[in-house]
């Protein structure tokens, strides 16, 4: 559980959304300051990482990045918790990836105070358009998850998953 109004945590938050705000209205030419404006976000940006305008996410600095990843337009994380994002990833346009929860119980919730709970997501993934990865979920490596999908649960490696809650469709034989 944490206070979301707690004024370090409130400070964090303006400084992200002032990094991200500059890197979403930055010019697609200027390479380097992109670069330098990542590295402002992130405490520690990944080789070849490459973000597509606009990011969104609340701190920056819980999100663990691999090489090679791409987002794609209008990612949102929501990182209160720890986001573990494997090299070789790809995440399609309006992915959202959700650390943040509140309880389940109406007077806790109206409290104000919220908890988290870490995600995962393994190496050599691609994650489909307009898909949403609940909190607390561990995806595995070489996973295919379908457009539009709800992650609401863990997955194994080597599988494309898919639905509203996501699924297993069918394994990936990656030999």
């Amino acid at each position: 559980m944490y206070d979301p109004t707690d004024e370090k945590l409130v400070a964090d938050r303006r400084q992200a959304r002032i990094s991200f705000g500059n890197y979403n209205t930055s010019h697609p030419d200027e390479t380097p300051n992109r670069k330098d404006l990542l590295e402002t976000l992130f405490d520690s940006p990944s080789r070849n990482l490459y973000i597509e305008p606009p990011f969104y996410c609340d701190y920056g600095y819980n999100i663990q990045l691999g090489e090679n990843v791409y987002m794609n337009f209008n990612c949102c994380i929501l990182d209160v918790g720890i986001v573990k994002i494997g090299n070789n990833t790809m995440l399609g346009p309006n992915v959202q990836i959700y650390t943040a929860t509140h309880p389940l119980k109406f007077k806790a919730r109206n409290n104000g105070l919220e908890y988290a709970k870490p995600i995962t997501i393994g190496n050599n993934v691609w994650i489909g358009g307009n898909s949403t990865i609940c909190p607390g979920v561990t995806i595995g490596n070489n996973v295919v998850i379908g457009a539009g999908s709800v992650v609401t649960k863990s997955f194994p490696d080597d599988v494309v998953i898919a639905g509203n809650p996501a699924k297993i469709i069918k394994t990936i034989d990656n030999d």
